[in-house]
């Protein structure tokens, strides 16, 4: 087929808009660290971050996801309800620096507790207590718009968080601030090496209670389409790899613009394969991607990132 009419007629294009790139925002100054089981990502001071952000920009990249790594941790995540925590002081600095950077914060409290789980624990059950969770998760988005955040992403996954947030930053004046919902999240063990990087992994058990059955379709459109109901601008399917159908099936079930997650688990096998020479890495890398856009991705949230916009 003559190349032109090929690109005439391909129905599905990737682009440098599409993407969302992490960082994982650390305590301390001057730090840049290279993650063992995921290279290429690094946990950075505020100042290193403010660098990135103009590397990115020259990429034509203006949008990122930022996750905090506090220099203390305790049972409440209190680094995360502080006006001067690690990631309300990133995006203040961010932000003024590149007033221009599309700042999108995650909003859980597994980087900052001394347990690794995304709440307040029960300790009688071990379990994380949704209610009391979602108080603390109000506050913590009311610190994270005050400090200047486009967008936030609640990861939790505690039922009823996405209308407890709308209800504490309307009440707060921000009644405008979009809201990304982990909408359809599963307990998936691709998200191993993130874990490394985040400094996040639970100290005893799992998230099962909380996040899904990775073997229910049904319920994970259900829980997207509860996350629409109680006020979500945009919906997330993470992990993506594995879960086309599920893209698929909550791109044909809701009229939001749709998020996946790339994520950690996905990002180190293709770079563990191209270090044994074993794919052509670029093509294998376009081509995951493009198949996420295929099934029905509006945004990818994506450590290739960089990579990707390079080669566009």
């Amino acid at each position: 087929m003559n190349t032109h009419l090929r690109d005439l007629v391909q129905e599905t294009h990737l682009q440098k808009e599409d993407f969302i790139y992490p960082l994982f925002i650390k305590s301390g100054k001057n730090f840049k660290k290279e993650i063992e089981s995921m290279p290429g990502v690094f946990q950075m001071s505020i100042d290193e971050a403010i660098k990135e952000c103009e590397s990115l920009k020259k990429l034509g990249l203006y949008s990122i996801i930022l996750f905090g790594i506090p220099k203390t941790k305790d049972s409440i995540g209190s680094d995360a309800l502080c006006e001067h925590g690690i990631i309300a002081s990133a995006i203040k600095a961010i932000k003024e620096a590149h007033p221009d950077m599309f700042v999108v914060t995650d909003l859980c409290f597994c980087e900052y507790t001394d347990h690794g789980h995304c709440g307040i624990l029960d300790m009688e059950t071990e379990s994380v207590n949704n209610d009391a969770t979602l108080e603390i998760l109000g506050q913590q988005a009311v610190i994270h718009a005050k400090a200047g955040a486009d967008m936030i992403a609640p990861s939790g996954m505690m039922d009823g968080t996405i209308q407890a947030l709308r209800t504490a930053l309307d009440a707060a004046g921000f009644i405008n601030l979009p809201l990304m919902a982990y909408s359809t999240k599963f307990a998936s063990a691709y998200y191993g090496p993130f874990r490394d990087v985040a400094e996040s992994s639970p100290s005893f058990g799992d998230r099962r209670t909380y996040q899904m059955n990775p073997a229910n379709r049904r319920e994970a459109i259900n829980e997207s389409i509860e996350d629409e109901k109680e006020g979500a601008d945009i919906l997330m399917i993470k992990p993506a790899l594995a879960y086309m159908d599920i893209i698929r099936d909550v791109k044909d079930n809701t009229r939001l613009p749709l998020a996946v997650y790339n994520v950690s688990g996905e990002y180190a096998m293709l770079k563990a394969a191209q270090k044994a020479g074993l794919i052509d890495y670029e093509k294998v890398m376009m081509e995951t991607l493009i198949g996420f856009k295929r099934a029905g991705a509006d945004i990818i949230i994506t450590y290739h990132a960089k990579e990707a916009a390079a080669l566009l």
